[in-house]
């Protein structure tokens, strides 16, 4: 009977370790980039018909250039941080590319082909962000324009589970800069070493890792979410 006592004692003490170590290794907050984690993205959808719109010209490195080359053109531009980091205007950056690229679409016009490279259909669902939300505190981290900003929290319901939102161009900075990464763990009140941080690109997860935070490298939604489980937050 003592015996069995002990061993009842016993099972219930490696029981509350178990249970306290859980809770000392659960991250207090979960921190997600939004391009091709949350929102997908379709640059040629966005940009085909602005490659449409482009006249013929000669010193233009193809006569007619494709979607995907205004695209990379358009990232190329020196001026592309400035519109990252909020330093140009949405009106200033028409206008700028509209020389840059010999348009004359309206702004408009403009603002809305921008806008179709965010697809309407998220990769991630909204109850995983429920789920996460009864259990840490979550952020937004976003290398992203004021145009995008200004449609993803028109368009998009998922940011009402996330009382913090970074976007670059309000911030003035960007990834990789620790700056922002700081920005965004200070907003949560917490430290790097009880945050996860998730982006699809290497770069920006190596940096959060830089800074002490633990940081998962997007590929597909299953592989997120072992990951999330395997942190105890689902």
């Amino acid at each position: 009977m003592a015996a069995r006592r002990r061993n009842k004692i016993e099972k219930q003490k490696r029981s509350s370790r178990r249970a306290l170590r859980r809770v000392l290794l659960t991250p207090k907050a979960v921190i997600f980039d939004i391009g091709r984690v949350i929102v997908r993205l379709d640059p040629k959808r966005a940009f085909a018909p602005i490659s449409a719109a482009i006249p013929d010209a000669a010193d233009w490195p193809a006569k007619r250039l494709s979607a995907d080359h205004v695209w990379k053109l358009i990232c190329a531009d020196e001026h592309w941080q400035d519109w990252q980091e909020g330093r140009l205007s949405p009106a200033k950056w028409h206008q700028h590319l509209m020389r840059r690229l010999k348009l004359s679409l309206s702004y408009g016009e403009f603002r809305d082909a921008w806008n179709r490279v965010l697809e309407p259909e998220l990769i991630l669902p909204e109850n995983l962000f429920i789920q996460l939300g009864a259990r840490c505190r979550l952020a937004l981290l976003s290398n992203t324009d004021p145009i995008h900003a200004e449609c993803l929290e028109r368009r998009f319901g998922f940011g009402r589970h996330f009382p913090v939102r970074i976007y670059s161009c309000q911030v003035g900075m960007t990834k990789p800069s620790p700056a922002i990464y700081r920005a965004a763990l200070e907003s949560l009140g917490v430290a790097a070493s009880e945050a996860v941080y998730i982006d699809d690109i290497q770069e920006f997860v190596e940096a959060a890792r830089q800074m002490g935070v633990d940081a998962i490298h997007f590929k597909t939604r299953d592989l997120l979410e072992a990951e999330l489980r395997h942190r105890h937050l689902c």
